[in-house]
């Protein structure tokens, strides 16, 4: 039986593609006779196709004339795809503000060929910081873009994509139930009505106060503790909100009172689900 994908055949065309893609991963180009060796093909039909890419501007030639390498055409013509340029240019306003407000880096990635391209990217404001460049491909099943992306799909969607996948460098093998338990962890989080746990010493945390009015975006109530006279938590809250503030100076008394107030909310917790012992 032929397969769909041999159905309709145009050899020429996939000496092309085979050799963008070959180039695609040597950053420093490769000589003719070693693109010829890698790919298995005669010197005469790399000649001609590389000659063809060269005038076209998807492929450079070293001055010396010996190296061959690719060019910055597919990616202005990636750029230029109008899906990504209006998602990117709708995304773009909300990733710098996020980034901002976090003060880390931030990035989007959409699923593609069973992993994930990242398409849009802001370095944190910060003097350091931990990023990743821009197209890059990540995987699909040990990342947190990847993790998110499959939570919220159908049962079918998920099957596809996981279908579709294929490891990366790099990646970390998941099990399928392991796979599944971080999802339903994925999803669990963040929904309205459910409760934001803040803790912040100072109350002035940019990461957390940016947490917080992620959570009231989302509909979600806030539980703050913090210390001193609770920074600027005090005026990120909202009346229904609850906030408790250890009127202390010292880090580690502040932090004392956070964990008894955590056990005591736990006993709490297991009072209303188990009843009273």
């Amino acid at each position: 039986m032929t397969n769909d994908n041999d159905r309709y055949r145009a050899p020429a065309l996939d000496k092309g593609l085979d050799i963008l893609e070959l180039l695609a991963e040597q950053p420093q180009g490769l000589t003719r006779g070693e693109i010829v060796k890698a790919m298995g093909r005669s010197q005469s039909e790399i000649y001609r196709m590389l000659e063809r890419l060269v005038g076209r501007d998807y492929v450079t030639r070293s001055q010396e004339g010996d190296r061959y390498a690719l060019s910055l055409k597919l990616f202005v013509l990636g750029n230029r795809h109008p899906p990504i340029d209006r998602l990117v240019a709708r995304a773009q306003p909300l990733i710098d503000s996020f980034t901002k407000a976090a003060e880390q880096s931030c990035h989007m990635g959409v699923y593609d060929r069973g992993n994930i391209t990242v398409v849009a990217q802001a370095n944190s404001p910060g003097n350091w910081g931990l990023s990743i460049r821009l197209g890059a491909r990540v995987g699909l099943i040990d990342t947190g873009s990847g993790h998110v992306l499959l939570a919220f799909q159908t049962d079918q969607r998920r099957a596809e994509m996981l279908a579709a996948h294929h490891a990366v460098d790099g990646e970390v093998p998941l099990s399928q139930d392991e796979l599944e338990a971080t999802l339903q962890q994925v999803r669990a989080l963040g929904h309205k009505n459910d409760l934001l746990l803040a803790i912040s010493t100072s109350g002035n945390s940019k990461n957390v106060l940016a947490a917080v009015g992620a959570a009231h975006e989302n509909g979600m109530g806030v539980i703050a503790l913090t210390g001193r006279n609770g920074g600027g938590m005090t005026a990120a809250l909202n009346p229904s909100d609850v906030h408790i503030c250890v009127p202390a100076q010292n880090t580690a008394r502040i932090q004392e009172v956070h964990l008894l107030t955590l056990h005591c909310l736990c006993d709490a917790i297991d009072c209303l689900l188990l009843g009273v012992e």
